[in-house]
């Protein structure tokens, strides 16, 4: 292994963690932005939606750009955007102007989530084996890092936009720094066309241009709808795990707030073992039995009347889901290499729906049944994810070189 892909590794791994520290820290700031702009939980609901919309719109157009430009061009500008945009929210003294810097740094962090996974695809690429879990991994330590950085700069008494400044800075130069370790642009249409044509079987070569095309954007939309489903459950999860404790079960605020500890610590140490397990057993192995876990797990949550059981229900849950969506993006980008941004674009756009769409879906769901109950619906979909598992069987979501090393 040269030392420019290790490198390569190195800086995607930077990449990760920078997106999830800058999301990280707009989330611990919530509190007192809330304050400052004196909103009530309601309204801030609904400016979030303009956030979420926003990261949508920036995920189609980073795709193609992406595709078009290169990853190596795309994820540090991206990155730069995301950092300067992050102080945004921490300027307004009202709801309309906070409303347009959500949307704003929502539409440069889809843009860099989107470029960061495409170039993840072909550092996976190239090493020949699964390594997109951890990457994802790398990503929810970010979020801790934000955490512990947000607490710090509060306890010095800086405002909410002189801590978020000071971050979006330190991102800035973290972004430049990391740029040249990036890859060079992917193949071009023409070389994966040529490289296509050689490795095809022939059942494939029999298929026209544009019967493959069709072929693929369906697999690519199954893989869409199956990362909807899956980040539904992770948003539910982050939203409704402590609430669950508390209200259902009576647990004190202090341990109730361990919920969603649980779930994101099995979810994050899932991650960084899952690439090995997918080395073995597969990326189909680790979807349908992961999504099946999941379902073992909240089932525990929906029935137990049980506190300790709850949370073995949350770590369960978080353990299942952990390695599910980096294999719905691997598989993505590696369905047609020359059109990995679009379509891992497609993928994160539509999962980004769902994880907004869980903690309202379940809201809803909270005004006719109890909240545990409601969990039925977080059932159904990871029984329906595990059953629809079989889409990676095909083997066209990784190389020749990974199949080769998982068997």
């Amino acid at each position: 292994m040269n030392d420019s892909l290790r490198g390569a590794r190195i800086a995607t791994f930077v990449y990760f963690s920078l997106c999830g520290t800058l999301m990280g820290t707009w989330v611990v700031n919530i509190p007192a932005v809330e304050e400052r702009v004196g909103i009530t939980h309601a309204t801030l609901g609904g400016l979030l939606v303009l956030l979420g919309l926003g990261a949508f719109i920036g995920m189609q157009v980073a795709g193609r750009l992406t595709d078009r430009l290169g990853a190596r061009v795309v994820v540090p500008a991206t990155g730069v955007l995301c950092s300067a945009a992050l102080v945004l929210p921490g300027l307004p003294r009202d709801a309309w102007t906070l409303g347009g810097a959500l949307l704003v740094f929502g539409f440069c962090n889809g843009c860099l989530d989107v470029s960061m996974n495409a170039h993840a695809v072909h550092v996976e690429k190239a090493y020949g084996r699964p390594v997109m879990s951890a990457f994802h991994a790398t990503f929810s330590v970010g979020g801790v890092l934000a955490a512990l950085v947000g607490a710090a700069t509060a306890s010095a008494g800086l405002s909410p936009a002189a801590g978020m400044a000071a971050m979006g800075v330190l991102g800035i130069a973290i972004a430049l720094v990391s740029a040249r370790a990036l890859l060079p642009a992917a193949p071009t249409p023409a070389e994966t066309a040529s490289t296509r044509e050689t490795e095809q079987t022939p059942r494939e070569s029999e298929q026209t241009p544009a019967t493959g095309r069709r072929s693929t954007s369906r697999r690519i939309w199954v893989l869409a709808a199956l990362a909807l489903m899956v980040m539904l459950c992770e948003g539910a999860a982050n939203d409704w795990s402590a609430l669950h404790l508390k209200d259902v079960l009576g647990a004190p605020a202090s341990t109730a707030a361990f919920a969603y500890g649980t779930f994101a610590a099995t979810m994050t140490i899932g991650r960084l073992l899952a690439d090995r397990l997918v080395t073995r057993f597969g990326s189909m192995a680790i979807l349908r039995y992961g999504a099946t876990t999941a379902a073992v797990g909240i089932t525990i949550v929906t029935v137990s009347p049980w506190i300790w059981a709850a949370f073995a229900g949350w770590a369960l849950f978080g353990l299942g889901l952990s390695g599910c969506v980096p294999q719905l993006f691997s598989a993505a980008g590696h369905a047609d290499p020359a059109a990995a941004g679009a379509n891992v674009s497609r993928v994160a756009g539509l999962g980004y729906v769902g994880m907004l769409a869980g903690p309202a879906a379940i809201g809803w769901l909270t005004h006719v049944v109890a909240l545990n109950h409601a969990f039925v619906l977080l059932i159904l979909l990871c029984a329906i994810t595990a059953v629809a598992a079989g889409i990676l069987r095909t083997g066209s979501d990784r190389t020749p070189e990974m199949a080769a090393s998982s068997s």
